[in-house]
């Protein structure tokens, strides 16, 4: 029965994902943030609403958790994410960034779903690459703002996104989850799909 009950979980978790409209990267209908209050929202809201996003965060934290990983090792996807929104504002391009969120999601959630540890320096180096990109991806939102809502925004992002990371690697680890556990393997599997999705979405436009 909580097999069962685990697979229609993520099942229901994967369609809700895939199928959301929320890929924009604009909380604030479109507008850039003009206030200090605007701007912390949508860092707030900016990781939750993009299910690439999402689904990037919940990876790492599982790896973490599953992998007995050192619980720091999120604030490098953090602060590598931060360093992207900057890059973006400053007017820096990373070409191709979307099509690279994508494919990092794809990535970490098929690292999961094999069921295997893996050093802890493969997920560094992911975690770094991937946040640089993420966070780029991020910075859409909040080109043009000014200073003020610009840091509450950069705040927001890195409080929403180490709370997500680090809840779900303590979850894993209160639950004693192993990598070679068929949870973790089914998250990993549902994180693979929300990836595809996205990666279609760039190269199939309106597909």
């Amino acid at each position: 029965m909580g097999v069962r009950l685990l697979c229609r979980t993520v099942l229901v978790a994967v369609l809700f994902l895939c199928t959301t409209s929320a890929f924009a990267h604009h909380v604030m209908g479109g507008a850039t943030p003009s206030t200090l209050v605007e701007g912390l929202l949508s860092g707030i809201a900016h990781p939750v609403i993009g299910p690439d996003h999402l689904a990037f965060l919940l990876a790492i934290g599982i790896a973490v958790g599953i992998g007995g990983l050192n619980l720091a090792l999120p604030a490098l996807f953090v602060i590598a994410s931060a360093i992207g929104v900057m890059l973006h504002v400053n007017g820096i391009n990373l070409p191709g960034a979307e099509i690279v969120v994508a494919c990092s999601v794809l990535l970490a959630g098929f690292l999961i779903a094999r069921g295997r540890a893996l050093s802890v320096w493969l997920w560094a180096v992911l975690f770094v690459v991937a946040g640089l990109f993420h966070g780029y991806a991020f910075g859409e939102s909040i080109v043009g703002a000014e200073t003020s809502p610009l840091h509450a925004y950069l705040v927001g992002l890195i409080f929403v996104q180490s709370t997500l990371s680090v809840g779900t690697a303590l979850f894993a680890r209160w639950r004693g989850l192993g990598s070679s556990e068929l949870m973790p393997r089914l998250a990993g599997a549902a994180i693979v799909g929300v990836g595809l999705t996205a990666l279609i979405g760039q190269l199939i436009p309106g597909a």
